[in-house]
């Protein structure tokens, strides 16, 4: 049976960690975009990450974030990976000696969107997002998943849009290795909803069982 790889995005409270965990995702994003409603200073990040075990992977999500922010975040939060969602060069994303993620953005041209890849040699992954070039992540934008390729040279999460009643849907049509999901779990930016919470973990596990 298929295990598709589950993120949530964009907590800013302890009891929903806590939950994360309970639940059993494999990663927690922790948002350090300067724009985001969901931006966390460096002492929150640091009293929720201690509250995440080994077996689960701590993500930070930077949207060109000056290298000095980046360099201190690494060192004083220590995640396992990075996700770049703006305009960073691969050189850049691989500087801070992080595996990291590089998110593209898929609300333009699909084909110009896969093009890119080819520009991030060093990424351990890509994220496909519904918003547009240069927009926020987390706005809950959807695209088309047909147009996802049938394979890629390294693994890629699905984002965008998902939610406990469509996520079924997103997977049996994108087929993605794994999913990451923020606003479609809250009930306002950063305040997650514990009901959605666990039906989303239940619907993909579900989804995993007909795949």
């Amino acid at each position: 049976m298929p295990h598709t790889r589950i993120k949530f995005c964009g907590l800013t409270r302890a009891e929903d960690v806590r939950l994360a965990v309970e639940l059993g995702v494999d990663y927690i994003g922790l948002v350090f975009a300067p724009q985001s409603p969901r931006r966390l200073l460096l002492g929150q990040a640091r009293m929720l990450r201690d509250l995440v075990p080994e077996e689960i992977a701590v993500v930070a999500l930077l949207m060109d974030n000056p290298p000095g922010e980046v360099e201190k975040l690494v060192e004083a939060l220590q995640p396992d990976l990075l996700q770049f969602h703006g305009a960073e060069e691969d050189a850049f994303c691989a500087a801070f000696g992080v595996p990291f993620w590089k998110a593209v953005a898929m609300g333009g041209q699909a084909e110009s969107a896969f093009s890119s890849l080819a520009r991030y040699p060093s990424a351990a992954g890509f994220l496909f997002d519904g918003h547009a070039a240069g927009e926020q992540g987390g706005s809950g934008q959807r695209f088309d998943w047909r147009q996802m390729p049938a394979t890629t040279d390294k693994p890629f999460l699905l984002a965008g849009g998902l939610s406990p009643e469509n996520i079924g849907v997103a997977l049996r049509t994108a087929r993605p290795w794994g999913v990451d999901v923020s606003s479609g779990i809250e009930s306002a930016p950063g305040i997650k909803d514990a009901d959605k919470m666990r039906r989303f973990v239940e619907a993909v596990r579900h989804a995993d069982a007909k795949l």
